[in-house]
């Protein structure tokens, strides 16, 4: 009898045993094909982590860590480093977010454009920037490529020699007799456009609100005549273009009465495509380091500068450097410490030739206008390789110098140009 009741205590042992296991093996099956972590065994420590997941001390830093790959659009959200020479320039109580690259452009992805050669050094080179969580040289998502530097090429044209003119200013009637005056005393067109040469045209075409006569965009028969004399020199193509922030291109090239002058001149207007811009770097950046840029623009054989002298609420004037914002995106992100950051694209790509147009004047509610009461009749054209001091000269058109403009102050520091219009040639020429 004590027999058979041990018997029975045994085999109900082995059956608990059995079943005990039986159910551990069917949780792991059904929690493993769901997709889930085995269960814990009682010898597993909870503070020892699941095996495949990191434990407390990993994180940390999976949690802050950027990712190295990242795509062009995000990338272009994150602020790049900057070179000690711009870090430098920088006084301690100004905000980091002022220096900033600009967010949320839509972009493609770094490219190399060529800066202009032969202009003297402003200090060293500003190092080419990192964007955050990519180390120097690191791919772009987009390419796989390395992130490529701006690097000098022969874009300027040649200084002129001893004893030649420096700077021409025209006075008289006809717009389209002084510009040929004013090139023909700096050595004619000839000098800057050569045969094959790819020509770009830069007008300041902002609005498409008044006609030229209210002075807010440039007198379309200069325009005309640059493009004329450019293809009478063997250019390949001229284009003429801007990025009108009041009412759309072709309303704005129409309105402005260029449209019809180019096209009568035998050039071509160009509506600025959003596939054309490019963030680029700027080596030599005090304050910015990259931008997004019109690639076409800053690629061109050639690169004419046709400002209109005139008013500017911000920046007081806007002449031949300021015209240059019209080849960028984020212009409104360039407004923070205005005339360094437009010194720094002049670094990046010196005009060929610049002619202001002062036909007529804007001097006062720019940069638009919008009265002819705020015009002044100058007829007068002022051209020069030097877009530095075309400007200073045509500030003083106004009643103050180019020092007294942030912008070409910037321009005269990092040796782009001079504003000591003495140290030069002058000539002024009647029509």
């Amino acid at each position: 009898m004590k027999a058979n009741t041990h018997r029975r205590a045994f085999i109900r042992m082995v059956t608990a045993v059995g079943l005990g296991a039986a159910g551990g093996a069917g949780a792991l099956l059904a929690s493993v094909s769901c997709g889930g972590a085995p269960p814990p065994t009682a010898e597993r420590s909870a503070a020892q982590p699941t095996a495949g997941a990191p434990g407390p001390a990993a994180r940390p830093a999976e949690a802050t860590a950027p990712p190295i790959a990242r795509s062009a659009e995000v990338a272009a959200d994150q602020p790049t480093a900057r070179s000690t020479e711009a870090a430098a320039d920088r006084s301690a109580s100004r905000p980091a977010e002022a220096t900033a690259t600009p967010v949320g452009q839509p972009i493609a992805r770094s490219t190399e454009i060529a800066s202009p050669a032969g202009r003297p050094a402003a200090g060293p080179t500003a190092a080419a920037p990192t964007p955050a969580g990519r180390s120097a040289g690191a791919p772009t998502a987009a390419t796989g490529a390395p992130m490529p530097t701006a690097t000098p090429g022969a874009r300027a044209a040649p200084a002129p020699g001893p004893g030649a003119t420096y700077l021409a200013v025209a006075r008289g009637e006809s717009p389209a007799l002084l510009v040929e005056r004013a090139l023909r005393a700096l050595g004619g067109i000839e000098r800057f456009v050569k045969p094959g040469q790819d020509v770009i045209v830069k007008p300041n075409i902002c609005v498409a609100y008044h006609t030229y006569e209210y002075a807010a965009t440039t007198n379309p028969e200069v325009v005309a005549t640059l493009v004329k004399l450019s293809l009478g020199a063997g250019a390949r193509l001229v284009r003429v273009m801007d990025a009108p922030f009041g009412g759309t291109a072709a309303q704005a090239y129409a309105r402005s009465g260029i449209a019809d002058a180019v096209k009568a001149a035998g050039g071509q207007m160009e509506t600025m495509s959003a596939m054309k811009y490019q963030e680029v770097t700027i080596p030599r950046g005090r304050d910015i380091t990259r931008w997004v840029v019109y690639k076409d623009a800053f690629e061109a054989d050639v690169l004419i500068d046709v400002p209109i002298a005139k008013h500017h609420n911000l920046a007081r004037l806007t002449l031949g450097m300021k015209n240059l914002m019209g080849l960028i995106q984020d212009r409104e992100q360039l407004h923070r410490n205005l005339g360094q950051r437009i010194g720094d694209l002049l670094s990046l790509r010196v005009p060929t030739l610049t002619v202001v147009d002062a036909v007529r004047m804007l001097m006062d509610n720019g940069p638009t206008g919008g009265s002819l009461n705020d015009v002044k009749r100058a007829n007068t054209v002022i051209a020069s390789h030097d877009v530095v001091a075309a400007d200073a000269y045509a500030a003083t058109l106004f009643g103050i110098t180019g020092a007294d403009l942030p912008a070409v102050a910037a321009g005269a520091r990092m040796g782009l140009g001079t504003l000591d219009l003495k140290s030069v040639k002058v000539e002024e020429i009647r029509v």
